[in-house]
């Protein structure tokens, strides 16, 4: 048994073998979130307001890109206070205690399931293709812009890092 383990350390020595490189552990990067798409967002239209949310309405047939570019857009008017330049009220976002959400909707047949008494418009669940949530408990300008296309949630940044 002595001569086997000696023969193998042998080999490895010999033969310049190395155990496997370590891999590397994952990390939060910027990789892990879609590239900034280079188009034009879309036209948004303020459809309803409440104390703490808007929900506006987009194009029925706008496309997961193009409400990439929307909530990026939300992204740099919430940065630069702009709102107001995309029909948006300034004012209204500048008064969230502490946060406002924005849920977007493809055209206006479901737009109205947040707030709707008695049957829902769509069915029970949440027919939103996109969220931007502006403010935080603890951050005041923390943001959030989140695609939402079958069932599945992308979020497009890091909503806790400076971007």
């Amino acid at each position: 048994m002595a001569i086997l383990t000696f023969t193998a350390s042998l080999c490895f020595t010999a033969s310049g073998c190395k155990s496997p490189a370590p891999k590397p552990s994952p990390t939060a990067s910027a990789s892990q979130y879609p590239a900034r798409p280079n188009i034009t967002p879309p036209y948004v239209k303020l459809f309803h307001k409440t104390d703490d949310s808007l929900t506006l309405v987009v194009d029925e047939d706008v496309t997961d890109t193009q409400l990439a570019a929307l909530l990026w857009e939300l992204h740099d008017a919430a940065k630069a206070h702009t709102f107001d330049s995309i029909g948006i009220p300034q004012a209204f976002v500048d008064k969230r205690d502490p946060i406002v959400w924005m849920h977007i909707y493809r055209g206006a047949k479901c737009a109205s399931e947040k707030y709707t008494n008695g049957k829902y418009p769509c069915g029970a669940s949440y027919h939103g293709a996109a969220d931007y949530t502006f403010g935080g408990f603890t951050h005041k300008d923390r943001d959030d812009g989140v695609v939402i296309s079958n069932g599945k949630e992308t979020h497009l940044w890091d909503p806790n890092t400076q971007h």
